[in-house]
């Protein structure tokens, strides 16, 4: 089973250590960090933005992945949050196996 790491930010860390405890609460990621201050700076509604964000980094087994985007879309306060999906490519064989017996439902 590919484990993956789902990405998402917020705009408090009160949000980001929320969404982090309802995902793997939820049997959805077998944990997560988070990582923040960050500066984020993007473009919204025509113009530039400088923002302090959170990151929330939660890892799953792939075919969680799904459910978890889900989640955090209908748990997130942004209008467009952003949650990205990217695979692990490799690691240690015994936490990727964690991450996938964490991610099956009890």
């Amino acid at each position: 089973m590919r484990a993956m790491i789902v990405t998402t930010t917020t705009a408090s860390e009160e949000a980001a250590r929320a969404l982090a405890a309802s995902a793997v609460d939820a049997r959805l990621g077998a944990c997560a960090q988070v990582v923040g201050p960050i500066t984020s700076v993007y473009r919204w509604e025509g113009a530039v933005q400088t923002e302090p964000e959170w990151r929330v980094e939660i890892k799953t087994a792939a075919d969680r992945v799904s459910a978890l985007i889900d989640h955090i879309t209908a748990a997130h306060d942004y209008d467009v949050p952003e949650v990205i999906a990217t695979p692990i490519q490799d690691g240690s064989a015994p936490y990727l196996e964690w991450i996938t017996e964490e991610t099956r439902p009890s």
